[in-house]
């Protein structure tokens, strides 16, 4: 399975990197936490900032593959029973990022905790645990996992294939513990939500820890990470910038991929089934004769 996956989907191996500048802040907080608003602060205090859906935007998908066999490899199993994550196979994603936010910190907490044990760490939550909870089922489960058009797409786009692999396939479904997204999320997303949080605060010093949520705004970030506060208001936003525009037309342009690939693979297989067909005709009419 694996050999044919590589062969339809597979990318050449991304290059390793040497970073030069190091990791100065992780955060751990799960998804639909303010993780882009959270983003766009870290690079306006001159933070570079590794978004999780930055793998979506990169030219080719070598390092979406890349991640999404570190996913697999955590929460699928390796045959010795164990999985080893490493700085070196984080930096080949982070380039010289120097603060992570959303995906990595989902499916790897731990592991990032690990490769960059200096490094300080916010812990992004949101107050209302029920409020987070119908905003992660909306956009997760109802407009993605539920989704019959992406499912399609990702047989027609290597990118998407290894973009619903990463997520839908393996990673949320790890993080949430059940076999799919929709049955994870829908039953375990408030205990895994607490857990995660509690496992963070069990890991974390505590004067290397913050706890912060969006409605904190600037004081207690800029506090913690000694940077003084921005003369603009805190960014309150999941689109900021140009972030949607940059979406809408990755999908735009995935989606016509999609649909030259599909078109492609009708008329080979209508072509193979006309020659299969015209041959069979063919022999039964030479038996006939």
């Amino acid at each position: 399975m694996d050999a044919l996956q590589r062969l339809l989907y597979g990318f050449p191996q991304p290059a390793p990197h040497k970073r030069s500048k190091p990791v100065e802040v992780l955060c751990l907080g799960l998804p639909r936490t303010g993780t882009e608003s959270l983003s766009v602060a870290l690079r306006t205090l001159g933070l570079r900032t590794y978004h999780g859906w930055d793998l979506v935007f990169e030219p080719d998908g070598s390092k979406l593959q890349h991640c999404t066999e570190l996913v697999r490899r955590k929460y699928n199993g390796a045959r010795d029973g164990d999985v080893q994550i490493t700085s070196a196979d984080f930096d080949i994603l982070l380039g010289d990022s120097q603060a992570v936010v959303d995906s990595l910190p989902v499916f790897f907490a731990p592991e990032l905790l690990a490769a960059y044990p200096d490094a300080k760490v916010i812990l992004n939550m949101r107050p209302d645990i029920n409020a987070w909870y119908r905003s992660i089922d909306k956009t997760i489960v109802q407009e993605v996992d539920q989704s019959w058009t992406i499912w399609g797409m990702q047989w027609f786009s290597a990118e998407i294939y290894w973009l619903y692999s990463l997520y839908l396939r393996y990673g949320y479904p790890g993080v949430f513990h059940s076999i799919t997204t929709t049955d994870s999320i829908q039953r375990n997303a408030k205990w895994v939500y607490r857990d995660h949080c509690n496992m963070v605060r069990g890991m974390v010093p505590k004067d290397q820890l913050l706890e912060w949520s969006v409605d904190d705004g600037w004081e207690p970030l800029c506090k913690f990470l000694d940077k003084p506060v921005p003369d603009e208001p805190f960014p309150r936003t999941n689109t900021p910038g140009s972030y949607a525009e940059r979406a809408d037309k990755l999908v735009k342009s995935r989606l016509v991929q999609c649909l030259r690939n599909f078109t492609l693979t009708a008329v080979t297989l209508g072509g193979i089934t006309t020659a299969l067909v015209m041959w069979w005709q063919g022999r039964i009419q030479r038996l006939q004769g």
